[in-house]
């Protein structure tokens, strides 16, 4: 095995350094303070995330059923929806700024907004 060279320390210096700061942004983010709910691309409700709430949408699927939003403090999720592979109710609990639930057959979005505006853009 050969001695290590002060440019291998470098290189190592150089990775270590990329490594700490794309952990710091990626996990530097503040936290979420509203829930976003979106029908249609049209924002409907922002629900602050300090309490509990709980609402009832009828998007494209009406006919089918609602689709139900839940808050609570630090969280929100998709509990209930008509579409038929349910991937937006899979996804659980929301907490982190800038995360998504989209349910694409009923129209309808869940989005966590915090203070320091990060951005995302869904479309239908």
């Amino acid at each position: 095995m050969k001695a290590v060279r002060p440019g291998d320390w470098l290189v190592i210096a150089a990775g270590l350094l990329a490594t700490a700061a794309t952990a710091a942004a990626q996990w530097g983010r503040s936290a979420p303070a509203l829930a976003q709910v979106r029908l249609d691309g049209r924002i409907v409700a922002e629900l602050p995330l300090t309490g509990t709430h709980r609402i009832a949408l009828d998007g494209a699927l009406a006919a089918r059923g609602q689709t139900v939003i839940e808050v609570e403090p630090g969280r929100a999720r998709i509990a209930a929806d008509p579409g038929p592979r349910q991937y937006c109710v899979q996804q659980g609990w929301l907490t982190r700024t800038g995360s998504v639930a989209v349910c694409a057959p009923s129209h309808i979005s869940l989005q966590l907004v915090g203070p320091d505006g990060a951005h995302d853009t869904v479309a239908f």
